[in-house]
């Protein structure tokens, strides 16, 4: 379940970013395996919106977790990526992972047709710079949801396992502009202290 914020002057805050991408993390294995049980409808986010009001594109709260530090992107995004939900590359060891979630614009409305790209290094820590191998996007549905199956990210010195992530709504504009966010199972060790973990 998603952390909520409860804050002491008696108003109520939804889930926060970090707590609904552990949230997909920890819930992909568990859909894999009651999938047929039951369609599940992505009201979590409308839910936490009350009198219609307008979210702020990531609240501050205090979840009782530090705050996700800013992502360093790295020079590893490459544009054009393949239309793909299966980043899986044949032949390549590595262990399955789903990564399933849905997005939602600021009033906690579904996005149709939002771009998500997602990109990892290899099972040796390596990034694909001259082909597409563990790159692809792909277009939320029209009650915002998407879905990937790729392998489990590998731990490489100074990184927890982690994809990258970039969304663009179907306007054209990145949510936020040029900012790039990290997704780690939550089964991910920390790293070593080093600034890009700090």
């Amino acid at each position: 379940m998603a952390e909520r914020d409860d804050r002491p002057d008696g108003t109520e805050h939804g889930p926060t970013r970090k707590s609904l991408l552990k949230a997909a993390f920890v819930a992909a294995p568990a859909a894999a395996l009651l999938s047929g049980a039951g369609a599940a409808t992505p009201a979590l986010a409308r839910e936490q919106v009350q009198g219609g009001r307008t979210l702020e594109p990531t609240p501050q709260c205090d979840d009782g977790d530090d705050p996700t530090p800013p992502q360093m992107e790295g020079p590893y995004f490459k544009p054009n990526s393949p239309q793909r939900t299966d980043l899986v590359v044949p032949g390549h060891p590595g262990t399955a992972l789903v990564v399933s979630g849905y997005v939602f614009s600021r009033d906690c409305r579904p996005v149709s047709g939002a771009l998500v790209d997602f990109w990892q290094a290899d099972d040796a820590g390596n990034y694909d710079n001259v082909g597409y191998n563990y790159r692809g996007h792909q277009f939320t549905g029209t009650d915002g949801a998407f879905h990937l199956d790729t392998i489990i990210p590998v731990l490489y010195p100074g990184r927890t396992r982690h994809l990258h992530v970039k969304v663009q709504a179907p306007t054209g504009r990145c949510s936020p502009p040029s900012s790039t966010s990290r997704a780690n199972p939550a089964t991910a060790p920390t790293c070593s202290t080093t600034p890009a973990c700090s």
